[in-house]
């Protein structure tokens, strides 16, 4: 077999031996088989075999369209560019999860066992104290070494100094990022130790007082999205959200670090994540000035004449159509405390030649519901993301917080499904 389509020997052993590289340019491109490949969630897993060793795997999200494409298949191999592992809760192994990869073969015809390179065949060859002073004895005719020259004292500085020297200098947001490596949001997860990532503010929502059996309080949630498209949803709470509210700004990018991370409540949250994150008053939040990365926002589209399944389900759901029609802006009275809030309607049909009635409310209606009445008459395509499936009076609903659409942000929306078609 070709060198080029085989994997690294050893790769199993390299990865394990420096588990969290400080940058991508410390991983030598290994090659690994991709074995038992499988999804789970909106990710896919597989085991990660060099021939002889395997361990457990996960791909990044943004790598999903190379599978479902067929361009990577089960028993293909690929090159690891970047990754980091992170230990199995109550487990001695640990999972590679891979942050940048690319596909050498899409699939092979059988797994590749016992791949050894054959320098390794060869029996190493010890020399005692004896034998080494034999090779390396000298001919008695030959000329006495060279005296040696003795340079003046350089003064060495120690890797703390350097790293002081650099915080020093660096501007308050790169900080972070010297302290330690950003670690990817897809490698995050709640047993994991120190970590800072660099995320951009994708939505924002508004600060909300709560009234419970423990007391009063204020809440509020932003929506994070890191360069590979991967997002999370972060929540503060009372001091927390008061310290953090004027800090984050929609659309700019941040490095955050000491926050916690659980098992997301599915009932309730509107990003592809297993898990949601907390931030209290002991959480770093610094703005990366200078940083315009464009995070990839990934869309799984669904059919409006699909959404039936979905009804009452945990899994969100993003469509995409034509605006047919924008209705003017109404205004609804609150029952909690009587305040009212704008909304408007738009209808938006899809190639199934189906239609749903997208409900936009406060600042959305007035905003982009007003943009879209201006240009309604060209049917304009319309994206929205992570929608949630609902039944409401006999009409299936789609309610999400923070649609992508445009320029759609938003704290509330909700899609009616035109059951009449």
């Amino acid at each position: 077999m070709e060198a080029a389509m085989s994997v690294t020997p050893g790769a199993v052993t390299l990865i394990l031996a420096n588990p969290s590289p400080d940058s991508a340019a410390e991983v030598p491109g290994i090659v690994v088989q991709v074995v038992d490949l499988k999804p789970i969630g909106n990710r896919f897993t597989f085991m990660a075999s060099d021939g002889k060793s395997k361990v457990k795997a996960m791909l990044p999200t943004h790598f999903v369209p190379e599978v479902r494409s067929g361009n990577l298949q089960n028993l293909g191999l690929i090159r690891v560019l970047d990754y980091t592992c992170n230990t199995i809760p109550n487990q001695s192994d640990k999972a590679l999860i891979i942050t940048k990869c690319e596909v050498v073969s899409q699939a092979l015809e059988s797994e590749i066992k016992n791949e050894v390179n054959k320098e390794e065949k060869k029996p190493a060859i010890l020399l005692n104290p004896k034998e080494e002073h034999v090779v390396s004895s000298k001919p008695t005719n030959a000329p006495p070494p060279a005296p040696f020259v003795l340079k003046p004292k350089q003064e060495l500085k120690s890797a703390s100094q350097i790293v002081n020297e650099q915080r020093g200098n660096a501007a308050p947001a790169a900080r972070l990022a010297i302290t330690r490596r950003v670690h990817p949001l897809i490698s995050l997860n709640p047993y994991q130790g120190n970590w800072v990532i660099k995320v951009r503010v994708t939505s924002k929502g508004n600060l909300r007082t709560y009234k419970n059996a423990r007391g009063e309080g204020c809440v509020f949630n932003v929506e994070l999205t890191d360069e590979d498209g991967t997002q999370i949803q972060a929540t503060m709470f009372n001091d927390a959200a008061k310290k953090f509210y004027p800090m984050f700004d929609l659309g700019k990018v941040y490095y955050i670090s000491k926050g916690s991370l659980r098992i997301a409540n599915k009932q309730f949250k509107t990003v592809q994540n297993d898990y949601e994150m907390t931030l209290n008053d002991n959480a770093v939040v610094e703005e990366a000035e200078g940083e315009a990365f464009i995070p990839q926002i990934q869309y799984t589209f669904a059919k409006i004449d699909q959404l039936g399944p979905y009804v009452n389900g945990r899994e969100l759901v993003d469509i995409i159509g034509v605006v047919q029609s924008v209705s003017s802006t109404l205004s609804v009275r609150r029952k909690i405390d009587n305040s009212t809030i704008p909304k408007r309607d738009i209808v938006v049909a899809d190639d199934s030649n189906k239609t749903v009635t997208v409900t936009l409310w406060n600042d959305l209606a007035t905003t982009v519901g007003q943009e879209l009445l201006d240009i309604v008459d060209t049917a304009p395509i319309i994206a929205i993301k992570s929608l949630k499936v609902s039944d409401f009076q006999g009409m299936f609903v789609l309610s999400y917080t923070t649609p992508s659409c445009m320029s759609l942000r938003s704290e509330l929306a909700s899609v009616y499904l035109n059951l009449s078609y």
